[in-house]
């Protein structure tokens, strides 16, 4: 059953020390706030992480959707618990909305990043590449799924514009109501393909897994008619098998994505910045009054386009604060760790003098 699931040989390898040990191995198909169901030889099983996984595992260690993990079968109850992941080829993260802004693996193994938006009124260029540049950074293959094209009136001059800032990847105008695009889509996942589709509530990832399984396997809502956003329909993470023998996974609708180490996705993303500011007269330019600045004088003649930069900027300094977050988190971390080490080296040192 698993070799439905993308099970190859390399995974077989990096299986081999949990085989000795007598485990099995399995591929995670749905997720839900820390229980899943678990693809294996011997059916689907209702698995849980083994407590030791769970205190040893760095939040990105943590099991997610697409895993491929080690486990221990009781076939009489047909659950399973989970001792290991199995290291990932790629992982989709993001960052959390919490103080900390904690990182938030949401699927592994992936081959394919669909980046999915909406072609009606809750079109946004800015959030497009957002979900971009994240995307290129998971080590995905990301293709650009234009959803709802019977909203739009002008179809074909949106997707046009999204070729301009979607970095060379394809772009493929669906329309699920009149079957519009879904060869093309098709055409995107091949046999054995882990695909995810990422995007903002509403947007039709669920209506798409729903016509590519060829089966209502997700619940769908009308959008919102005040703001044209969608509702939440997705509350769970699950891989699905397709007839052609590729896989998708649906996701809960992301509407912010935070960067995270995203480096190379935002260079691929504004690929036209980097190489315009390859040709700056200074080589740390700022872009700013500088003379011979090849972006500013991009800006002026309008062959760049000023909210394309602003978003360049945007998402650069966010980049730096949440690294530079994460640099004072790790060292304030590091800090408490040394004070307590101090104090039981003194609690200890001064027992010793006692007795």
């Amino acid at each position: 059953m698993i070799d439905q699931y993308g099970w190859s040989d390399a995974l077989a390898r990096d299986f081999e020390p949990h085989a000795r040990a007598g485990q099995t191995p399995g591929r995670i198909v749905v997720q839900r706030r820390g229980a899943y169901l678990v693809a294996t030889d011997d059916g689907e099983l209702r698995a849980k992480p083994a407590g030791r996984l769970l205190h040893e595992a760095r939040e990105a260690g943590h099991p997610v959707v697409g895993d491929w993990v080690a486990l221990t079968v009781n076939k009489a109850q047909s659950t399973a618990t989970i001792h290991a992941v199995l290291p990932r080829r790629t992982a989709f993260a993001r960052r959390a909305a919490d103080s900390v802004q904690t990182l938030q693996v949401i699927a592994a193994n992936i081959d394919v990043a669909f980046v999915v938006t909406s072609m009606n009124a809750d079109f946004n260029p800015r959030r497009l590449e957002r979900y971009l540049a994240a995307a290129w950074q998971s080590g995905a293959r990301p293709v650009v799924l234009l959803t709802k094209s019977d909203l739009s009136d002008e179809p074909q001059a949106l997707a046009e514009q999204v070729a301009g800032l979607a970095a060379g990847c394809p772009v493929i105008v669906v329309s699920a109501r009149e079957g519009v695009g879904l060869d093309a889509l098709r055409a995107q996942i091949a046999p054995g393909e882990t695909c995810v589709l990422i995007g903002s509530s509403g947007v039709g990832k669920s209506t798409l897994v729903n016509v590519l399984s060829g089966e209502e396997r997700m619940a769908t809502q009308e959008i919102r008619e005040a703001d044209a956003r969608g509702r939440h329909t997705t509350s769970h993470r699950q891989l699905v098998l397709l007839p052609g023998g590729g896989m998708i996974l649906d996701t809960p609708g992301i509407r912010e994505v935070g960067l995270i180490d995203a480096e190379e996705g935002l260079a691929v993303v504004f690929d036209d910045i980097e190489r315009l500011a390859e040709q700056c007269r200074f080589r740390d330019c700022g872009h700013a009054n500088e003379p011979g600045c090849a972006v500013r004088g991009a800006l002026e003649s309008g062959a760049l386009d000023a909210d394309r930069w602003a978003s360049f900027q945007k998402l650069g300094l966010e980049l730096a604060a949440v690294e530079d977050k994460a640099d004072r988190i790790a060292k304030e971390t590091d800090r408490r760790r040394q004070l307590t080490l101090q104090k039981a080296y003194r609690t200890n040192k001064k027992d010793l003098r006692d007795t």
